[in-house]
């Protein structure tokens, strides 16, 4: 018996990786989170599959759940929105599964700040404008930051920056990133990325709070910040280069 931890995507049911549609097919137990995962992917499952949402269910509920599985010797799909490796409450589960010697393999999905770039048709590293993309979150209502990743350590490389769970405090990010990157920093908002319910918003640093309330977005958003939003300008990268091409 294994738990396969799959990467449900960013929220639109086609955008799972086919390694993750024949997992979740091979599975007869499948965990989701309800308020996360779309209803559609749950097509994946087997017939008679055992579904469970695990949107209200605390850790301690989830692992009884896998027990419960292990006992009867049936593969479980627990899935997880976007890629597990981020962002995901993974890492707590698996240690759970060690302690108690359940066997486990973790499935890419397609990440949000993914989406977020196709939404928004940019590449998130240009050449010469930026080449490095921080994916961080805000401490609010979740696990204290570590010491030396808070926004204004981060923002000094004026780095491409991708926030999770941090739209719902658009004035205090402003606030924090103005210093690094100027109120004339391009910004991005993408809620609901790749579902039929997507919203894009694009502003600086200067108006994106006022936009955001206006248009009442609260959750499921990621916030992207950086000079590579606006970039026309820039360098044809080493990669497509007449003199590379040439060697």
């Amino acid at each position: 018996m294994t738990v396969y931890f799959v990467g449900a995507g960013p929220g639109a049911a086609d955008l799972i990786t086919v390694r993750g549609q024949r997992t979740m097919a091979s599975c007869p137990v499948c965990l989701y989170a309800g308020s996360l995962v779309p209803r559609d992917l749950l097509d994946n499952c087997p017939e008679g599959a055992r579904l469970v949402d695990t949107a209200r269910m605390n850790l301690d509920e989830i692992l009884a759940e896998i027990e419960r599985a292990h006992r009867d010797g049936l593969d479980v799909a627990r899935l997880h929105s976007g890629d597990p490796a981020v962002f995901s409450a993974v890492a707590e589960q698996m240690r759970r599964l060690d302690e108690v010697g359940i066997d486990y393999e973790m499935v890419p999905g397609v990440p949000a700040f993914s989406a977020a770039a196709a939404a928004l048709n940019r590449e998130f590293t240009v050449p010469g404008v930026g080449q490095t993309v921080v994916l961080t979150r805000t401490a609010a209502r979740a696990t204290p930051m570590p010491e030396g990743e808070d926004l204004e350590t981060l923002g000094r490389s004026r780095s491409t920056l991708v926030l999770h769970l941090a739209v719902n405090r658009i004035e205090e990010l402003v606030e924090r990133l103005v210093p690094n990157y100027g109120a004339e920093c391009p910004v991005a908002v993408v809620a609901g990325a790749s579902r039929e319910d997507e919203r894009v918003l694009r502003g600086t640093l200067a108006d994106v709070a006022g936009r955001v309330r206006e248009a009442g977005i609260e959750r499921t958003a990621v916030v992207v910040v950086g000079r590579v939003l606006a970039a026309d300008r820039f360098p044809d990268s080493h990669l497509y280069s007449v003199y590379r091409c040439r060697d």
